[in-house]
């Protein structure tokens, strides 16, 4: 089958560093699906996996988190697919990914594609409507209730791929004031077509710019962008007993005292914790991403596409890494067919 691989972390300018390669097709046990891939989406995963390193696999080793397909085979305990179903998923970090003709996933980690998208379209959600979900309803335990208390969430870093279906998923299920943060006008005006009721700048003060609207702290903070940049901010904003996700690791120490005096509780989420342990709730993932596919087709959430990229080959996924390192992009970048 076809795939793009790595053997050596290299810079993405290097044309090494991603390769047009030829592997065996694997087949499926267990809970696995075999999946034929129509469309793949690139998350910012995918680069710091790749980013250099002295490293050298033994074997190709193939990313990607995000993709569309076909079921083609199924493993013998499996319930929830059929041979021929269509689907969407991103998949297990720790297994191989979705840069290849076929791939084999976990059927409890993996959903019903939305029937309304095309495969492109369907590509650009399930990492990061997984991320978004649970970082919204599982870590900041946020009520999926439109008649719940107002309270206010602020998301950092509003236009990238997280961003942009987190935005959409707290202003159809919660009752939050939704205020996100981007830096240029582009990305401000994204942030309003999705639904943020209020944009503020990240490159300053959050407290300031919250107290020029009004608003006195904030009830919930879901950091999507450079947490120790932003740590000091995120301390001083967050109201008394407040709840604070983020999904972007620390590259050093930071003052977790400074949140001790208004008992503000903060939490990680990974999309990956869990199929890595496989834990007990590891179907989650599926029945999340069913709901997310229902919200779609009835027009209540959208595709965060803005990029679509033909074929699926090593150039052009070099070139989505590229645009992904700048840190610049808006929503999600998609390549999808085979040439």
């Amino acid at each position: 089958m076809k795939a793009v691989a790595l053997k050596a972390y290299l810079p993405i300018s290097n044309p090494e560093s991603l390769l047009d390669v030829s592997l065996d097709k694997p087949t499926p046990t267990g809970h696995d699906l075999l999946i034929a891939i129509d469309a793949i989406s690139v998350n910012p995963v995918d680069t710091k996996v790749r980013k250099p390193k002295d490293k050298v696999e033994e074997n190709y080793r193939v990313l990607g988190w995000d993709a569309v397909g076909r079921v083609v085979a199924t493993g013998s305990d499996v319930t929830l697919f059929k041979t021929g179903d269509q689907v969407y998923y991103a998949g297990d970090i720790s297994r191989a990914g979705s840069n290849s003709e076929f791939q084999l996933v976990d059927e409890r980690i993996v959903g019903h594609k939305p029937k309304s998208l095309s495969n492109a379209q369907a590509a650009a959600i399930p990492l990061t409507a997984i991320t978004a979900w649970e970082g919204l309803f599982d870590r900041l335990r946020i009520p999926q209730n439109k008649n719940a208390t107002a309270k206010t969430l602020l998301i950092i870093g509003g236009a990238g791929g997280v961003g942009s279906i987190a935005i959409q998923l707290a202003k159809t299920l919660t009752n939050v004031k939704i205020i996100a943060t981007a830096s240029r006008p582009e990305s401000v005006e994204w942030c309003k077509s999705l639904g943020a009721d209020l944009v503020i700048d990240h490159s300053k003060s959050f407290t300031d710019q919250l107290k020029a609207h009004g608003i006195n702290g904030v009830d919930y903070i879901f950091c999507l962008n450079n947490t120790d940049q932003h740590w000091a901010s995120i301390a001083d904003a967050i109201k008394p007993q407040g709840h604070i996700c983020s999904i972007v690791e620390l590259s050093g120490a930071v003052d977790l005292n400074l949140l001790k005096n208004k008992s503000v509780s903060f939490s990680w989420e990974l999309m990956f914790t869990r199929s890595l342990f496989t834990t007990d709730d590891i179907i989650e993932q599926h029945k999340l991403l069913n709901r997310v596919a229902e919200l779609i087709d009835a027009g209540k959430l959208t595709t965060t596409v803005t990029e679509v990229f033909t074929p699926i080959n090593a150039a052009n996924l070099r070139k989505a890494h590229e645009k992904i390192e700048t840190g610049k992009t808006i929503g999600k970048i998609v390549l999808e067919n085979w040439a």
